[in-house]
């Protein structure tokens, strides 16, 4: 059986109330709550990725000043400055 959506799942709602047979109900009522709440953990995962991403540009920027920090005080001991790759 394909994957059912949730439109399917109401439509098939409103046929037991129109047929007044409601012995399934329950189980349409269950499968519509889980899918709805698969639906909205999806979109707070969503949100937590592009929250995630701006937070790694911030410290992949604060990283390259740290970098540069280093580099400039090894500069000022007189040692070699280390490459991005050593970091």
């Amino acid at each position: 059986m394909p994957n059912r959506t949730l439109c399917r799942v109401l439509d098939e709602m409103r046929k037991a109330n129109e047929t007044r047979n409601f012995s399934y109900l329950l189980g349409l009522i269950e499968e519509a709550q889980v899918m709805g709440d698969r639906m909205e953990a999806g979109l707070y995962d969503k949100a937590d990725e592009e929250t995630l991403r701006e937070t790694i540009k911030q410290l992949e920027a604060r990283r390259k000043i740290l970098r540069d920090e280093v580099n400039a005080l090894k500069v000022e001991k007189g040692e070699e400055p280390k490459t991005y790759y050593d970091l």
